[in-house]
């Protein structure tokens, strides 16, 4: 009997043992198939639902030929004639051979700062017969905590085909040569740290010179443009270059490029057009303009905080205290998301469709976006529809940093202390103080050094990283806010009070395809009407409705016409046109309505757009004019309910209060002869 038992317990552990050696093999395999088919398992992970987005729709789906889909999805017919055209419009020479020496540029501030520059720079390059050497990016050294596989440049972008895009423009370099590099460690090389949009005469009599005569300058770009923005006639092809640069040669790293194409494939999964929205409230923009009344709490506190700073600087020549409330007024302050949301539901956009959040992190964290959350059911941005391994890939192999720095021993004074307290007389004894607890603040959240500082702490290493990251993640973004069917900013200024991302995306959509819809509502306006049904904004009247309709449909070419007047003049590649644009085939070629093409006419005379298109551009997107019958204007006399853009997102039933997309469809638009 002790016999079979003793065989059964040695059966058991038998089969225990080839069981737990069939886990591990497993085990590895699963290793090895996620370590060596990478391309299989994200394919994998992309056909089952891994993200934090679960999609939400409505049972019935807009036809794509109905009158509400155009008007809210279909292209901007003012604009279809535009095209991209940033090739040179006449003679344009090779780089010479013999250059007047090199250019090395250090290149300091955000993604929209340090592509402004690049493009700016490389203008100066030709325009000096100078060899560029491929700009340095200061947020992507390596002192910054970032993988060390990538140099700085070839962190972001695609440093390849950016000389190859360019190779007829500009002699470019992966270097200087030795005996410069030399020269540069010892601080021998001239330096100039370069004035925010410097005019071609500065680099001609300062630049210019010391390049001739050191055969190498350095250039400090801080302000994120280093060339004025409009330039006289006789340098027109230098902004075609610019155009050029920024919309064909600056690609992004491939795995960059690839992650941002996933998530646009993701987006599109559904078979459903999507929104893009810039917010724009940085901490900088916010303190800059005067708003830090927006919010209520720590935030405000850390608003004035760095305005102080600005003003220390100079960059702030204002009180330090502003009236935020005027600020918001006179159109001075962002939107909130919760605005930006209104007026998309005001407008007919229901509320499953897809909002992309671009343009990085917005400050107040996730807390600011929850009234948009509450309007549009499917709200997500690049973290909903990519996974941490996929974005921890694009970072390349980074060294492990321990965030709770080690503390200092402690001194032998304070030991000889602790061992005195340890020995001394009987007990109860006051217990000793507790330790000092290290100073820890959340970069997204509760700044705890503003209740005990004024002085903001250094950077640590792990947030100089995570600046870099940000990098990256708005190159996502981009381009998936370039690509988007619709675009929305929030702002368009940062905290120098010069053109933001979105600013650049605008740029990037209206070269690429100018017809797609980008709205550029006029905030002081909209403020002016939110105003208006302060009360009971979310109970709109239907003469509400009609003005907001009205003012975002207007925004798509008063805005633009706005936009030619006052972001230009800061910054060419938020508004690249007429520059880089031409006309294709007259409209009123195509066009059945004879008073269309007046509007049309006008339109391309407000953007001065005057250039026409190659011969073999012509016949592209000859669309016709009875798809766009009944399309612009506003039926005022529509019977619907008010409450259209107020459907409860949580109720999905067909039923209740909820506005069906039938009653929807009488919000049919007319084309106006003449606009608003």
């Amino acid at each position: 009997m002790k016999e079979g038992k003793a065989f059964l317990k040695s059966k058991m552990k038998w089969v225990g043992l080839v069981g737990l050696v069939l886990s591990v093999f497993s085990l590895f395999v699963h290793f090895l198939l996620a370590r060596f088919t990478e391309d299989g398992f994200s394919e994998y992970q992309s056909s089952i639902t891994i993200f934090s987005w679960r999609p939400v729709f409505e049972a019935t789906d807009l036809s794509r030929t109905s009158p509400l889909y155009r008007r809210l999805w279909g292209p901007v017919g003012q604009l279809e004639s535009l095209h991209p055209h940033a090739n040179p419009k006449g003679y344009y020479a090779d780089p010479s051979a013999q250059s007047n020496g090199y250019i090395f540029v250090r290149i300091q501030g955000g993604f929209h700062e340090i592509r402004s520059s690049i493009c700016d720079v490389v203008a100066v390059s030709r325009f000096l017969n100078a060899t560029l050497v491929v700009p340095e990016i200061q947020q992507t050294t390596s002192k910054k905590g970032i993988s060390s596989q990538f140099k700085s440049f070839a962190y972001l972008y695609n440093e390849e085909t950016f000389m190859a895009a360019l190779a007829k423009d500009v002699n470019i370099v992966k270097t200087l040569p030795k005996s410069l590099k030399s020269a540069r460690r010892n601080k021998e090389i001239p330096v100039f740290r370069v004035p925010y949009a410097a005019s071609p005469y500065y680099y001609l009599h300062n630049v210019l010179p010391i390049l001739i005569k050191h055969s190498v300058v350095e250039l400090v770009v801080s302000d994120g443009g280093c060339l004025q923005a409009i330039l006289p006639s006789d340098l027109e092809e230098y902004q075609s270059l610019r155009c050029r640069v920024a919309f064909h040669a600056l690609r992004f790293r491939q795995d960059v490029q690839d992650l941002a194409t996933n998530i646009l494939h993701r987006l599109r999964a559904p078979g459903r057009p999507f929104i893009a929205f810039d917010p724009g409230m940085t901490r900088d923009a916010l303190a800059y303009h005067g708003c830090s009344e927006l919010f209520q709490d720590v935030h405000a506190e850390l608003i004035q905080h760095r305005r102080a700073w600005m003003r220390k600087r100079g960059i702030i020549k204002g009180q330090l205290s502003v009236n935020s409330a005027k600020q918001r007024l006179k159109g001075s302050c962002p939107l909130t998301p919760e605005e930006v949301g209104i007026l998309l539901r005001a407008y007919g956009y229901s509320w499953d469709t897809i909002i992309y959040v671009s343009g990085g992190e917005v400050f107040g964290g996730q807390r600011t976006l929850i009234p948009l959350h509450g309007l549009f059911e499917n709200v997500v941005d690049r973290t909903s529809l990519s996974t941490s391994w996929e974005l921890s890939r694009i970072y390349g192999r980074e060294a492990n940093l321990d965030e709770s720095y080690p503390r200092a021993p402690p001194s032998a004074q304070v030991e000889t202390k602790l061992d005195a307290w340890k020995n001394s007389g009987p007990r109860p004894r006051p217990l000793p103080p507790p330790p000092a607890r290290p100073k820890t603040y959340n970069i997204e959240g509760w700044w705890g050094w503003v209740a005990e500082s004024d002085n903001e702490p250094e950077s640590t290493v792990v947030e100089l990283r995570t600046n870099a990251h940000k990098l990256l993640w708005e190159a996502i973004d981009y381009t998936v806010a370039v690509e988007a069917d619709v675009f929305i900013p929030g702002f368009d200024r940062d905290g120098k009070g010069h053109p933001n991302f979105a600013s650049l995306v605008m740029g990037h959509r209206l070269y690429q395809s100018a017809a797609s819809k980008t709205y550029r509502p006029d905030r002081k306006e909209v403020v002016r009407l939110l105003d208006q049904i302060h009360s009971h904004i979310y109970h709109a009247n239907h003469s509400w409705l009609t003005s907001i309709r009205r003012h975002m449909r207007s925004s798509l070419i008063d805005g633009l016409i706005k936009a030619s007047n006052k972001s230009k003049s800061s910054s060419f590649l938020s508004h690249p046109v007429p520059e880089c644009s031409c006309l294709g085939p007259n409209p009123s070629e195509t066009l059945s309505n004879a008073s269309t093409p007046s509007v049309h006419l006008q339109v391309h005379a407000a953007l001065d757009v005057v250039h026409r298109c190659p011969v073999w551009m012509d016949g592209e997107k000859n669309l016709s004019s009875n798809e766009r019958d009944n399309e612009e204007d506003i039926d005022e006399n529509d019977p619907s309910s008010s409450r259209l853009f107020l459907q409860h997102t949580g109720s999905h039933d067909a039923g209740g209060e909820d506005i069906n997309l039938k009653e929807e469809s009488q919000f049919e638009d007319q084309e106006e002869d003449g606009g608003d």
